[in-house]
């Protein structure tokens, strides 16, 4: 699948994988400054997401391939590779399938472990918008907030809204294949995966998806990584404190 990316600056590939229901739109304001220090950054649409192509199939097998295709495509070797939530999942399932690829790994906020589902009220906001009446994004965001009450949660969701045409909102995201394959969002990956390579784990410290028990598994799969906590932040911990998130992964990039 070609997938599509917003790709600036110049020097070493650095590329971002965003999370479930994000677009690459979501992280141009970090990666502008990462940018600014002599990288180019890949913001990739993972499939069923932003403007990168639809498809009934969905899983983690079938990203980790569509960012091989990706690198092959633009001649990307030894890249920087950093990925949140669910585009952490691909980006470790995509290092210990092609490690040749791979100069420094980066996972914000997510193990390798089975989750379970919990996205179900956020899907059914979405799925219940109905744009021939909704036609302003204050009129979405009205009729969202029955669904997810979380105001922070929601501007992030609405990223996802764009004019279709004249007067038609609509989504960017693929909703259809994203519900019915939302079992892979938290599917484990492989007990065997394992990555040699420079890795670094970034938790929030108000977050519970990478728990202290987590820590020894992770170390006995990703035997070189560090694992470091952001403060004052949760699950988008680079949203929620974006200069310690900012001031971490360019000190493991360039030492």
């Amino acid at each position: 699948m070609k997938l599509h990316a917003n790709v600036f600056g110049e020097g070493v590939p650095f590329l971002v994988l965003h999370g479930f229901l994000g677009m690459s739109d979501n992280w141009k304001t970090i990666a502008k400054k990462i940018a600014a220090e002599g990288y180019e950054m890949h913001l990739i649409d993972q499939r069923n997401h932003g403007r990168s192509p639809h498809s009934d199939a969905f899983s983690y097998e079938l990203m980790a391939a569509d960012l091989h295709e990706y690198c092959q495509e633009n001649e990307l070797q030894k890249v920087l590779l950093l990925g949140h939530s669910m585009g952490g999942k691909t980006a470790m399932l995509f290092a210990a399938k092609y490690p040749e690829y791979i100069q420094k790994l980066m996972i914000a906020d997510i193990a390798p472990k089975y989750y379970p589902p919990h996205h179900q009220g956020i899907l059914e906001g979405l799925q219940s918008l109905d744009f021939e009446v909704l036609k302003t994004r204050g009129a979405v965001d009205a009729a969202l907030s029955a669904h997810v009450p979380e105001a922070a949660v929601r501007m992030f969701l609405m990223k996802n809204l764009y004019w279709e045409q004249k007067e038609q909102l609509g989504l960017r995201m693929h909703l259809s294949s994203l519900m019915k394959n939302v079992a892979e969002i938290g599917a484990a990956l492989p007990e065997a995966l394992s990555f040699k390579g420079d890795t670094l784990f970034l938790k929030g410290n108000k977050s519970h998806y990478i728990m202290k028990r987590d820590e020894a598994p992770l170390l006995e799969q990703f035997p070189n990584a560090v694992i470091a906590e952001i403060e004052n932040a949760g699950h988008w911990l680079h949203a929620e404190n974006p200069s310690s998130f900012l001031d971490r992964v360019l000190e493991f990039v360039k030492k």
